[in-house]
């Protein structure tokens, strides 16, 4: 479950956090404990960054779809 913290997040706070993360856990010496809340602060960045991602392709989505029925209405009238 993602926290309120991670949600106000912005997606390039989110994203070089998450560089951290795989930074340190590429690197080794962590305790297995320490790995795992890695692996699991990690996945919860990634899910911001795809809700990030998710929503600005909504909104490409939409900004086609406008600029196409502009363009439909246009060579009707």
């Amino acid at each position: 479950m993602t926290s309120k913290v991670d949600e106000a997040l912005g997606y390039e706070q989110a994203r070089d956090e998450l560089i951290d993360v795989v930074r340190r856990l590429e690197a080794g010496g962590t305790t297995l404990e320490e790995s795992l809340a890695l692996w699991e602060r990690g996945e919860e960045l990634a899910k911001v960054c795809r809700r990030w991602l998710e929503g600005a392709r909504a909104r490409l989505d939409a900004a086609l779809a406008e600029e196409e029925e502009a363009d439909g209405e246009e060579a009707d009238g």
